[in-house]
């Protein structure tokens, strides 16, 4: 600077660049900021849900069976009523079939246990002398003391954890009484929904603000319809493998002297069946084990086969035509999000992972798609359709 000398100010545009350049933001970054605190907040939210599931789980797996059962037994009602039948006499004609359908599985599967309890426990016993012997003539030399030594470990090891043994039978109290609670629970929320579904959504959608109830209602519409084609066609594949199975079983049994648990064993599978992988896995397993117990090596590589005959008819025909028109979610999906539900729910979150998977899925398609700015409830072949 020159004294004596005025120097030019400068222009009004030089004196915003200069004093926006130090606090520049590339608009890439501010993109991917405004992104991530959304998605954040997403998150967040998702994990305080996550929080109050765990918490109130007594109160929300009663719910959401009672919501599977309703999808089950709502379609029946209606079929009722369309035939005249007065509401009440609709609703408790299934409730009833229902009940006598659950309850004759039961006596069956427990008498057909109680049936082939003697006998599974000799079997037992004459497979572990069979393992045993098997054990002492092979290469390894396992002799008894060995294998007495080992049990007398075993024995140890339980002794020394009786306390927390006991500590678990005292809480089997505790743990009947949350059964009992759900088990009510689940039926008094499946009578209402029965009775009252359609009540008990428009309230719920009149919670909303009023310019979304019309995408709110539309999007439980089509996530309703998902629901229900997804437990028809859940107990369908249920009901094959547990026949395929079953079958296989029986004739294991005919040609081989006899199989006691062949009931048990379907059934065990078509329940099995409704945890998508784990639960196919599992009481395949059970089969294939009760197999080599009762009948020998041979068999249970036969029952081996037939068990990975159904899974192999279930997994590249069934799933693919019939439940991925229900679902339309990806298996890849359908593993992880059972994955996430074991982790997060143990069986119950296995159980439900995959409808809450695909009824989010619709929803959240049918939102995006902005059908519902039409006013016109969805229907069966626009939820199962092709979609946009």
């Amino acid at each position: 600077m020159v004294f004596g000398r005025r120097t030019k100010p400068a222009s009004r545009a030089e004196s915003r660049a200069n004093s926006a350049e130090p606090t520049a933001v590339p608009a890439a970054l501010s993109v991917a900021a405004a992104f991530s605190w959304r998605l954040l907040v997403i998150l967040g939210l998702i994990a305080v849900l996550i929080y109050l599931i765990i918490t109130l789980k007594y109160i929300v797996i009663p719910f959401l069976v009672a919501v599977l059962i309703g999808a089950l037994l709502v379609p029946l009602v209606q079929f009722l009523e369309r035939h005249r039948w007065p509401k009440w006499l609709a609703v408790t004609a299934t409730l009833i079939g229902f009940f006598a359908v659950v309850s004759g599985l039961v006596v069956v599967v427990v008498s057909q246990v109680r049936l082939g309890l003697p006998s599974l426990q000799q079997q037992s016993i004459a497979a572990f002398e069979t393992f045993r012997t098997f054990l002492s003539d092979s290469p390894l030399q396992v002799t008894d003391e060995d294998i007495d030594s080992l049990l007398a470990q075993i024995t140890g090891v339980i002794q020394r954890d009786s306390q927390a043994l006991v500590s678990g039978v005292l809480s089997v109290g505790s743990t009947a009484g949350h059964v009992l609670a759900g088990t009510l629970l689940t039926l008094f929320a499946t009578i209402f929904v029965l009775i009252d579904g359609k009540r008990i959504w428009a309230w719920t959608v009149r919670l909303f603000p009023r310019r979304a109830r019309s995408a709110v209602d539309g999007s439980g519409q089509a996530g309703w319809i998902t629901l229900t084609t997804f437990v028809k066609v859940q107990i369908f594949v249920a009901a094959v493998d547990a026949v395929g199975i079953g079958l296989g079983a029986w004739i294991l049994g005919l040609f081989y002297g006899g199989f006691p648990l062949v009931i048990p064993i379907a059934v065990a599978v078509f329940l099995g069946s409704f945890i998508p992988v784990v639960g196919a896995l599992i009481t395949g397993v059970l089969a294939i084990f009760i197999a080599l117990v009762f009948l020998g090596p041979i068999p249970a590589v036969i029952m081996l086969g037939i068990v990975l005959l159904v899974q192999q008819l279930e997994g590249h025909i069934l799933q693919p035509l019939i439940m991925g028109t229900a679902v339309k979610v990806h298996p890849l999906a359908v593993v992880f999000a059972v994955a996430a539900g074991s982790f997060i729910a143990g069986i119950a979150g296995a159980l439900f992972a995959v409808p809450l998977v695909a009824v989010v899925n619709v929803m959240t398609r049918y939102i995006a798609s902005g059908d519902w700015r039409s006013n016109v409830r969805p229907t069966i072949s626009d939820v199962l359709g092709d979609g946009k």
